[in-house]
């Protein structure tokens, strides 16, 4: 084992919050290995006491301020 933490893939539109079924934007990677998913509420809600556990966080929240500019160029 080198220490080196594996990838983390991305987040989809398939992968829902563990807490309310909504679109996870954010997955916690506990210490053993179990993954949690939460959207971003619950994640602004729950992320530091996972991390003051020893938790990995992967944060894709920022996403959802994202304009998608392909929608314009199409319609020209």
């Amino acid at each position: 084992m080198t220490g080196a933490l594996a990838p983390t893939k991305p987040l989809t539109a398939l992968d829902r919050c563990d807490r309310c079924g909504a679109q996870a934007y954010i997955r916690a990677t506990l210490p053993v290995g179990a993954e949690l998913l939460f959207c971003a509420h619950h994640g602004r809600r729950h992320v530091a006491a996972l991390r003051d556990q020893g938790a990995e966080i992967q944060d894709e929240s920022a996403r959802l301020s994202e304009t998608p500019s392909t929608a314009l160029a199409d319609e020209r």
